[in-house]
């Protein structure tokens, strides 16, 4: 019936069907170039040649890539791609503005390291000549371990943001450097902060030294406390200078003096390993809110010594870490823990941020697998679940599954020890599962942090 009224309908007017008819198939004509042209468009703009040459453009989906010189070195570098890379070239994109009187008139700029690009084939670069290397374009085509280190372990300004965070907020804000150590049988275990906090009018941070010793379910804490100008923190870090402490970063060593209460010193230093580091991560939320971490030595080597009450304790061959971490920490808490064995480490986190700057729900975690050759897979599909036991955790349950990856570890806690606003906890790890063409199994000891305030 409705098929017999259509065909009614236009035999009775076929001058109105033929115009309907033409004008349909004219607009859907239109419509098709249209996203013809716009494929087209959008495969320009990845165009590897637009970018400046090159077969394969990497870039960052939230700004700018601030691990860049780890990526060349430790990724694309890595034994497991060498092979396949002729060459890779960092470049950078911006916008110039010209002003010129009350105009603005803005201008795309861009930015490489001239011998690089003429490698990768930047026909813009090719044409001229008298474009040549800078001696700090060095630091790009062949950084050194410590270069890379430092570019990880930069003290990081303030954010801006419109409006300005209330100042209860900045007030939150903190910046540290986390060391830590343990013995294979767990007897022996420190945790060491230098934690600086929001700026005063002058520009001075307070920064804050913290040393907790653990012997043999023995727990003690030493502190000390200095002020350092945030120019010089922005500057020169991760070598700091707070009150007799000291850190300095020389090639792939961290060497760290101590000067704290009740008479402590000590001299220690640890070794990175290299491609043993995870990039720097950074999230973000409503009024400049941010909370950013990395890992430069996710395994390493230990040596020195602490002198505490008269007695020299040796912290030679221990296993060492130290992460790096950043942001507004106002009703934030979290989730941390990281294990190593033999030449696979793992980390594993989630940050849970206030409710009125994001949605703590929505925040992903993250689980990376670093080899002897850098990263081996990652995940942000990560579950950690805790077992208490009257608000204690006893075990954590970590699941990980991405591209490649399908890891699980479950986390006996051994040692507990409460801070103000956090647990930090010992114990061991076993590990099974996938990463890459890695089979993972193994059973060691490692860390764990988990957010408790205290009541």
């Amino acid at each position: 019936m409705m098929l017999r009224l259509a065909l009614r309908s236009l035999t009775t007017r076929p001058l109105r069907s033929a115009i309907l008819a033409a004008g349909f198939g004219l607009g859907i004509g239109v419509m098709v170039e249209l996203l013809g042209v716009g494929e087209v468009i959008l495969e320009q703009a990845h165009s590897p040649a637009l970018a400046g040459g090159g077969d394969v453009v990497i870039t960052s989906g939230l700004g700018q890539m601030t691990g860049a010189r780890f990526l060349l070195k430790d990724v694309l570098g890595s034994a497991r791609l060498r092979e396949q890379v002729s060459v890779a070239s960092p470049s950078r994109s911006a916008t110039l503005y010209f002003i010129t009187g009350e105009q603005a008139v803005p201008v795309a700029v861009f930015g490489g390291v001239p011998s690089l690009q003429r490698a990768v084939g930047d026909p813009e670069v090719a044409q001229r000549p008298e474009w040549r290397d800078e001696p700090a374009d060095a630091a790009w085509i062949n950084p050194s371990r410590e270069d890379i280190l430092r570019s990880l372990d930069r003290f990081h300004p303030i954010p801006a943001s419109s409006p300005q965070p209330p100042a209860s907020r900045r007030s939150s804000w903190a910046e540290w450097l986390y060391f830590n150590g343990r013995s294979p049988d767990g007897g022996l275990r420190f945790y060491l902060s230098f934690i600086a906090t929001d700026a005063d009018r002058d520009g001075m941070r307070p920064v804050f030294v913290r040393l907790q010793l653990d012997r043999k379910g023995r727990s003690s804490n030493y502190t000390a406390m200095g002020r350092v100008h945030e120019r010089d923190l922005l500057a020169e870090a991760p070598d700091l200078d707070v009150d007799g402490n000291r850190v300095r970063l020389v090639g792939s060593q961290y060497r760290i003096a101590l000067a704290l209460s009740d008479g402590v010193t000590g001299d220690i230093a640890l070794d990175a390993t290299p491609g043993r580091s995870l990039p720097p991560m950074e999230i973000h939320g409503a009024n400049g809110w941010a909370s950013g971490y990395v890992a430069p030595v996710l395994a390493g080597t230990l040596h020195g010594h602490l002198a505490v009450g008269g007695e020299t304790i040796s912290v030679d061959g221990l296993a060492g870490y130290h992460d790096h971490n950043w942001g507004f920490w106002d009703g934030v808490h979290w989730q941390w823990g990281q294990v190593s064995s033999g030449d696979l480490s793992i980390v594993y986190g989630r940050v849970f941020p206030p409710a009125s700057v994001a949605d703590p729900d929505r925040i992903p975690g993250f689980f990376g697998v670093l080899g002897p050759d850098g990263p081996i897979g990652y995940s942000t599909n990560v579950t950690i679940r805790e077992e208490n036991d009257d608000g204690t955790p006893r075990a954590i349950t970590v699941t990980a599954r991405g591209e490649r990856l399908e890891v699980s570890l479950r986390f006996t806690v051994g040692e507990i020890e409460r801070t103000e606003t956090f647990l930090q906890l010992g114990g061991v790890y076993e590990a099974t599962g996938r990463a890459g063409d890695r089979a993972i199994a193994f059973t060691a000891r490692g860390s764990a942090e988990t957010f408790r305030l205290r009541q």
